[in-house]
């Protein structure tokens, strides 16, 4: 059996349909972006380092949305072994990829393609693992999956808390109001993969979006891909394997009353290679309510479970999300 979901099969009338006339429309990037390097070991020196690395974090978030950083703490050889048990996973037979229950997690965990797509530019060509984390204990025990994603989650969580404690800090936001909104449980992890694509210059690995969330880790490998759009300009940038990328969701940026940018990105599609990355979605707990900071407020308030459920009804109706504009007074 093949290890590829039937993108050929299941797309057949999109892709025969937009070839001809998306044969010259190619997706355009401007330049090779290197996001700001943060080393985080400055948090643990003195004073002036100390505040000088939140600076350089606070900078970015609001210039940019993304940033990288080196020295965060989650150890090299963790982040080699959780790509190894999930290159194991989607390498496993489609058909049993797509069981209902793979894994003994919640439907739909599993996922590829897009099901709304209607023509190559919004039919994503990859496949995710998609795990909310208080599903993790439920997991199959088949191999090492389950426990490295436990010790993975653990310390990204840590990483997600310290980091947006220290981007509140910089807002005034109260220093406990990520541990009081926020549980190691409310948070999900989603694992990509995108395969060789034959349309690489005409569709997209992960068409483009926002993170629902307050804030996203993402470690990804050295095939690269990951672009973002900033005054209409896309920028591609520039893979550092050992560096984690951070990027603002959509959360940070309504609490943070607009100053942080929740940044609109998207992946390419490589006609060569394989990609892998893992994204850790760090996110409040459904009925916690989203407030901004700063008056007058942008954006009105409104839950977590509130936003996720707007986005549903948007994504059903127009096939796209609409997201925080949703939302503004």
């Amino acid at each position: 059996m093949g290890v590829e979901p039937p993108f050929f099969e299941k797309y057949k009338a999109i892709l025969q349909s937009s070839t001809e006339k998306e044969k010259f429309s190619t997706i355009e990037v401007f330049e090779e972006f290197e996001l700001p390097l943060i080393d985080l070991s400055g948090l643990n020196l003195g004073p002036f380092e100390r505040q000088k690395c939140i600076e350089q974090m606070d900078k970015a978030a609001r210039e940019w949305g993304f940033f990288q950083i080196v020295n965060h703490g989650i150890p090299g050889g963790l982040l080699d072994r959780l790509k190894y048990e999930q290159m194991k996973v989607f390498h496993l037979p489609f058909d049993k990829k797509a069981e209902k229950k793979f894994l003994n997690l919640s439907a739909h965990s599993y996922r590829w393609g897009n099901p709304l797509a209607t023509s190559l530019r919004n039919l994503s060509w990859s496949e995710a693992l998609h795990i909310s984390l208080k599903d993790i204990s439920r997991m199959d025990e088949c191999n090492k999956l389950r426990s490295t994603i436990q010790e993975y989650a653990r310390k990204a969580n840590l990483l997600a808390q310290k980091l947006a404690e220290h981007l509140a800090q910089i807002l005034g936001i109260k220093p406990n109001y990520f541990q009081e909104n926020c549980s190691p449980s409310s948070s999900s992890l989603r694992m990509n993969r995108y395969p060789p694509c034959p349309f690489s210059s005409r569709m997209f690995g992960i068409i483009p979006h926002t993170d629902t969330d307050f804030l996203t880790i993402l470690s990804q490998d050295q095939v690269g891909g990951l672009q973002f759009n900033t005054d209409g300009r896309w920028f591609s940038v520039k893979p550092n394997p050992k560096a984690l990328v951070i990027n603002i969701g959509d959360l940070f940026q309504a609490l943070s009353n607009g100053i942080y940018k929740s940044i609109t990105h998207r992946v390419a599609a490589n006609e060569e290679v394989e990609r892998y990355s893992i994204a850790y979605f760090y996110c409040p707990t459904d009925e916690v309510v989203i407030q901004s900071c700063s008056e007058p407020a942008l954006y009105r308030n409104f839950s977590f479970k509130e936003y996720k459920q707007q986005i549903e009804r948007d994504v059903k109706a127009t096939g796209d999300k609409v997201g925080l504009s949703r939302f503004l007074w």
